[in-house]
């Protein structure tokens, strides 16, 4: 966790946006140059429209936008069947690569924090991806980095618990960044559904959760959207989170994830948010962190974050296995999975736990 903010001096207020852009998929992408083409394509897209919405949110509000966050996999979309092998090639950024050397490029020029999600290969883990929320700050730094611990499709931290603990600490699987714009982590897509994954972040002190998604629009209230107003106020933060407006190259009907991009408060109310049917940048709001700062101080029944006893739920958590860890752990080393095994884990999970009188 980095440390430049003080709580004597608060920061000042100002605008966080969720930006709603398309994805333009990688999928069909004949070979890793055309993918990459596809992803630089994508990368010029996003700076100008960083730019453009910054300058008329300033015009429009007064205020100045300084956190911007990015839907889930802008940049190439979800894999569609293609191997671990496959999709880590074509899809998967390296740390040091030009896609994150462009997203600097934007942070800088905008001069805002930016924060988006992304596959990456992590060169301790070379055989594998993970699916990674990023921030970067103005300065070009990349001040967090979180990996996605909870997929159906995807290798996690948890996948190979013993190795990631001993290179990046548990610090290092729930980080928080303190920046001069508040206390800052990430929730990835579904993971918005899981009050541990937050949860962990809060008690590192994280005030502002980024959480690029890509979801099904829906006029009902489906269970993410159910999720983020949870965790903003269980946890008396903000959730700034970035939909999808469409996803093109593929068969799925672009406009399937559309809408749903907003900005909830500390209450769990929605200040702000963009309408289904194409890219938006409506879903912008002032971020106050002195006031959420004393909201968190003042006693009485409604902080429910300081009333938890934690440790009253620690042997439960301790000794109560739904998923094992280190399933791609093997003699200390990271093996390749096939993608069938994601669904066979869960189904044996099922089954013990069913045969335990767990679920």
């Amino acid at each position: 966790m980095s440390t430049s903010n003080t709580d004597s001096t608060p920061p000042e207020r100002y605008a966080a946006l969720a930006l709603q852009i398309a994805t333009a998929c990688v999928n069909d992408c004949p070979d890793r140059a055309a993918a990459r083409d596809r992803m630089a394509a994508s990368l010029a897209r996003v700076g100008a429209s960083v730019a453009a919405s910054k300058g008329f949110i300033r015009q429009f509000s007064g205020i100045e936008v300084k956190l911007v966050v990015l839907p889930e996999y802008f940049l190439t979309g979800f894999p569609l069947g293609e191997s671990i092998p496959v999709w880590r090639d074509k899809a998967a950024l390296a740390i040091d690569g030009p896609e994150y050397q462009a997203l600097a490029d934007i942070a800088a020029k905008s001069q805002v924090y930016l924060a988006g999600n992304a596959y990456e290969v992590d060169p301790h883990f070379p055989e594998l991806y993970f699916q990674t929320c990023f921030i970067i700050a103005p300065t070009r730094e990349t001040v967090l980095r979180y990996r996605r611990m909870i997929s159906l499709s995807a290798p996690t931290p948890y996948d190979v618990w013993d190795r990631y603990l001993e290179i990046y600490g548990l610090d290092g699987v729930f980080p928080v960044a303190d920046t001069p714009i508040g206390r800052l982590a990430a929730i990835a897509s579904e993971e918005i559904q899981y009050p541990e994954i937050a949860r962990m972040a809060a008690m590192r002190g994280a005030e502002i959760f980024i959480h690029p998604s890509s979801e099904v629009g829906s006029p009902s209230v489906a269970p993410k959207e159910l999720g983020r107003r949870a965790r903003a106020a269980e946890n008396i933060a903000y959730v700034v989170s970035a939909n999808s407006a469409a996803l093109t190259h593929i068969p799925i009907p672009a406009e399937s994830t559309t809408g749903m991009s907003k900005v909830v408060d500390y209450y769990g109310q929605i200040l702000a948010e963009a309408a289904p049917g194409g890219e938006s940048m409506v879903a912008y709001a002032t971020i106050d962190l002195a006031a959420l700062r004393a909201c968190r101080r003042k006693t009485g029944l409604s902080n429910v974050l300081s009333r938890q006893p934690y440790q009253a739920y620690a042997d439960s958590y301790r000794d109560t296995v739904f998923h094992p860890a280190n399933l791609l752990l093997a003699g200390g080393k990271a093996r390749v999975p096939e993608r069938r095994e994601f669904g066979e884990w869960q189904r044996a999970d099922i089954e013990r736990l069913a045969k335990a009188g767990r679920i």
